[in-house]
């Protein structure tokens, strides 16, 4: 029986080292950090941070990032095989006979039989986690490569609307930040308007300096739904989805350039309709707390 089972983790050892299943092909990090430069200049020629493409770029990260954990995690776990294989062979197999034969202590060689008993469930607990690890290695890359393909084919299509573009930005025209607040004029018209017909009990954040988006150029505003980083829930929550329609319906009247509000972006840029976001990690970085509004 040992024989066997021995024999067994040989043939699936060989299968996994000498004969690898075929492999999907591994993003390349180098295409996307090209995307991502021309995502970059695609912003700058926006004028400001396209939603669309910054989600994808997003989910492409990360992809290429996780499939790159995988087939780290799929090398240290072969190296671990590896070294349990030789271990056992250099230990040899142990039968019963030797246990009671052999000069030595039986309760030393019984040591070793549970020794050998430990290596060979360890040796197959880490090729069935190798196999999981190829499986799962195969779906990330196939994963990251449609994320890194459709970052590529999001980057065509608003590469072809730049004329477009260019006249809907003609038509608000180009503000520089000024005052004391350092906000442009349009965002400090947009904010006293919003004011004017939402109550804001929670507050309104529009500066930050050194920010790379809109906040930092003073083209933005986050009108609070709520305190202490919470979702808003409730009346809060109504008023959030008020001002949120509100921004659409007005949008282009006011310069409007997108809404950020419950994990969802509204680009006027690429087409408007709601988007879903990936999770960035927290209530505050989803907008579940406030409504965040970008002017062009």
């Amino acid at each position: 029986m040992r024989i066997s089972h021995f024999a067994v983790f040989v043939i699936v050892l060989t299968g996994l080292f000498v004969f690898p299943l075929p492999a999907s092909a591994a993003p390349n990090p180098t295409e996307l950090r090209k995307l991502t430069k021309q995502a970059s200049q695609l912003n700058e020629l926006y004028r400001g941070q396209i939603q669309s493409l910054e989600e994808i770029r997003i989910q492409a990260k990360r992809a290429t990032d996780n499939s790159s954990d995988l087939d780290a995690k799929l090398a240290a776990a072969k190296s671990e095989v590896t070294a349990i294989a030789q271990t056992t062979y250099m230990a040899g197999a142990l039968d019963g006979t030797q246990i009671f034969s052999s000069g030595a202590s039986p309760y030393m060689m019984l040591g070793q039989a549970a020794n050998m008993t430990y290596l060979a469930n360890e040796r197959i607990s880490k090729v069935r986690s190798i196999q999981s690890l190829i499986d799962k290695s195969k779906e990330a890359k196939l994963a990251a490569n449609g994320k890194i393909n459709k970052l590529k084919k999001e980057i065509k299509t608003l590469q072809s609307k730049r004329r477009d573009i260019e006249r809907l930005l003609a038509k608000y025209g180009f503000q520089q930040p000024g005052g004391s607040e350092g906000l442009t004029p349009r965002m400090i018209a947009v904010r006293a308007e919003i004011m004017q017909n939402f109550p804001m009990p929670y507050g309104v954040g529009c500066l930050r300096r050194g920010d790379p988006g809109e906040h930092g150029k003073g083209r933005a505003c986050d009108f609070m739904m709520s305190s202490g980083g919470r979702a808003a829930s409730g009346a809060d929550g109504d008023r959030g989805d008020a001002l949120a329609e509100w921004l659409i319906r007005n949008g282009p009247r006011i310069g409007v350039m997108y809404i950020i509000w419950k994990q969802r972006y509204y680009d006027i840029r690429s087409g408007g309709g709601w988007d879903p976001m990936s999770d960035r990690g927290g209530v505050t970085a989803n907008h579940y707390d406030h409504v965040h509004v970008s002017v062009f």
